[in-house]
């Protein structure tokens, strides 16, 4: 009764926040997915309407209520050009866990977020595992990318060009670290994220060195664990706030003034996401995850804006080109722009040049990608062209997950370009 009970009062909340919706069409010019399929199901306004008659239409079918919210990008370019500001991503982000909570969990997901994202110790012993077999299976498709192929993955995966895992995790060379203030007088807590931990230890690594050379001290505890937000994506907000408790407890010893990322879902998720989580929890937890909250940066922005550092007047010209593609979450979420264009222009190895559509959605979309492949990858291949259109020998972004799908995208459409981080970049310049 009390289930029935939090289901109803759900929808009631969900319906409040819809009203605002004038049903005008705006998000149509905006949503990557209805322009490669221009089906009213796939853009936000179609969705919305599904959603009024949500629990007539989860009795009816609760998996087509399901797959039809799924294909959604959460790339927030609607709610970033709605005119009457509804918050798309909040109304989303919660009918996903209402339809989660009356039809449950798959099998597969329940296992991998309650049985493996809550445990991150064996989350890190089987990706180790995982890394260390990879190789007689993983051929590399784009040296310039590092993107490899796996014709035996080809039923699980299709297609796809994917990142490795890395033989040497970020944690591996710094399982921890709680260094002093320096020249800076500023001290950031450190969260890497899992995929920078598995997959691009070397953009952690630059993160550290930059930090060092600009005399920010560093807190970066043991026990950190996923963010949540691929759990939350799937309708599973009891794993996330297990998860949030996990990290709360990692950092809550230590004395900084900003918690930054190098990743920016992790970004927007704990600065923006996390505090939506919390209305039913103890209010020192409460506490806790707004301060923590509202310390969170992305890092190019504390970079630029807190610790100072500025580009040159003029950009140097000649070098490797290198364009930027604004990563969902920090441009549309954040409205980080402007700072990681500031740290590439430093580098005077590199010639930055804009490409069109610097701010459209890659096509990755977490989970997206696994289960509309198809959609993310011709989206992403529209991404790809701009890149080469622009002329750049590297792409460089401020996501991990962007940086996934762009090694995969322009892996598979010819190679030859570089990918990556924005960090990268800027610490080759120090």
């Amino acid at each position: 009764m009390e289930d029935l009970k939090q289901l109803a009062q759900n929808l009631m909340e969900l319906d409040d926040q819809m009203a605002a919706c004038m049903k005008c069409g705006m998000c149509q010019a905006v949503c990557p997915v209805f322009a490669e399929t221009m089906r009213e199901a796939d853009v936000t306004r179609g969705k919305i309407a599904l959603l009024e008659k949500l629990a007539h239409e989860m009795v009816k079918d609760a998996d087509q209520v399901n797959e039809k919210l799924n294909r959604c990008l959460l790339c927030g370019s609607c709610a970033a050009n709605c005119p009457s500001g509804v918050k798309i991503m909040d109304i989303f982000m919660k009918a996903r866990v209402i339809v989660t909570s009356y039809k449950g969990l798959s099998p597969a997901k329940k296992m991998i977020f309650k049985g493996l994202l809550t445990r991150p110790k064996l989350f890190n012993t089987l990706t180790e595992m995982s890394a260390k077999f990879q190789g007689p299976f993983a051929k590399i498709a784009d040296q310039a990318s590092g993107a490899a192929s796996c014709a035996m993955l080809n039923p699980l995966l299709g297609e796809r060009h994917f990142m490795p895992l890395a033989k040497k995790p970020f944690r591996k060379d710094y399982p921890e670290l709680d260094t002093p203030r320096g020249k800076s007088g500023l001290k950031v807590a450190f969260y890497p994220g899992c995929v920078v931990d598995k997959m691009f230890p070397n953009v952690g690594h630059a993160a550290i060195k930059i930090l060092e050379h600009h005399g920010v001290g560093i807190f970066l505890p043991k026990g950190q664990a996923c963010c949540g937000i691929p759990t939350l994506a799937s309708g599973d907000a009891d794993t996330m706030v297990t998860l949030m408790k996990q990290n709360i407890k990692a950092f809550e010893n230590g004395t900084y003034d900003y918690l930054v990322t190098p990743c920016a879902t992790c970004t927007a998720t704990l600065h923006e996401t996390w505090p939506k989580m919390i209305d039913n929890e103890d209010p020192v937890f409460v506490e806790k995850v707004k301060d923590l909250a509202a310390k969170t940066m992305d890092i190019n922005a504390f970079l630029v804006d807190i610790v100072g550092v500025k580009a040159p007047a003029e950009s140097k010209k000649g070098g490797k080109v290198v364009t930027y593609h604004d990563p969902c979450h920090l441009s549309k979420s954040l409205g980080v722009t402007a700072q990681p264009r500031t740290l590439l222009k430093i580098n005077e190895n590199y010639e930055f040049k804009e490409m069109n559509e610097a701010n459209r959605c890659c096509g990755c979309g977490g989970s997206f990608n696994l289960y509309h492949y198809d959609l993310s990858k011709s989206i992403g291949e529209r991404k790809a062209g701009n890149v080469r259109d622009a002329g750049a020998q590297v792409a460089a972004t401020g996501c991990p997950a962007c940086m996934m799908q762009l090694g995969d995208m322009l892996s598979q459409t010819g190679g030859g370009v570089e990918v990556k981080h924005v960090l990268e970049i800027y610490a080759d310049s120090l």
